[in-house]
């Protein structure tokens, strides 16, 4: 049965409206997601909140129903104090409360996937949750964080995932750790730098691809292109030099897919 939360000082208001700093998701080991998309989402793929939390004017809608059905706790409360919760002035009519999904390197079997793609250092949400997003498009294995990335369950990088935070695997490792786990089995690092003229579409890409996302004001630095087994370059016809991080991991995942499309058409 739905409990109703009626005012801003109830103590349960101030614990999930805390989950929108990143001290309080660690510490708890619980992130925010909200809209009935991206809930519905989470739960196509076998996640239900732990917390559902929606507006009365809600209730009756199918997907919403669904959803109650399959949560811990539901809670029905104001729009205002839903927005006070999210902290986005037009909230969406639920919000979620989900357990933090961070993969440990040595449990992700890089043979489920022939791509997958590797952040380093990248400092915007939105860039983020777009990269997630974009890995669930292409059938991306998921991505592993490197170094210190903005958090991938802060409010913006989730709503920027549109559900991918739910689909995709998350890993997060310093440098060092990675590469000893890259090295003890297959799988070919690539990376796009400014530092080579291979274009591309060029190469062949061997499976199982890691592509490596460096951050958004740098770049790769040379320790990062050192390690690598391929750099490839964006052909850029315009002025600027480089594309938005999020942009090319989208141009280099779908090329290293369709190679792989072509590679089946022709057998």
């Amino acid at each position: 049965m739905p409990r109703e939360i009626t005012g801003f000082s109830n103590p349960l208001v101030k614990q999930v409206r805390a989950l929108r700093d990143k001290k309080h998701r660690r510490a708890s080991g619980k992130f925010l997601a909200e809209g009935l998309r991206i809930l519905t989402e989470a739960l196509d793929a076998g996640v239900a909140p732990e917390m559902l939390w929606r507006t009365p004017e809600s209730a009756g809608h199918p997907l919403v129903e669904r959803l109650e059905a399959a949560a811990g706790e539901v809670f029905v409360t104001s729009a205002d104090i839903l927005a006070k919760l999210s902290g986005k002035g037009n909230a969406g009519s639920v919000l979620g409360v989900y357990p933090e999904r961070l993969a440990p390197l040595d449990q992700i079997d890089r043979a489920s996937a022939d791509i997958w793609i590797v952040a380093e250092r990248l400092r915007d949400p939105g860039n983020l949750g777009t990269i997630l997003r974009t890995g669930d498009a292409v059938g991306a294995g998921g991505l592993i964080l490197i170094e210190d990335c903005t958090d991938p369950f802060s409010v913006e990088a989730v709503r920027a995932s549109m559900g991918a935070i739910f689909t995709q695997s998350v890993s997060a490792a310093r440098w060092p750790e990675f590469v000893a786990w890259l090295r003890a089995g297959p799988g070919q690092l690539v990376g796009t730098s400014l530092n080579t003229d291979t274009d591309y579409q060029s190469p062949r890409y061997e499976v199982p691809t890691f592509l490596l996302v460096g951050n958004e004001a740098q770049g790769l630095t040379a320790e990062y292109e050192a390690e690598c087994d391929l750099l490839v370059k964006i052909p850029m016809r315009g002025k600027a030099d480089s594309l938005n991080a999020a942009v090319a991991t989208a141009v280099m995942a779908y090329e290293v897919v369709n190679q792989g499309r072509r590679a089946s058409s022709s057998r």
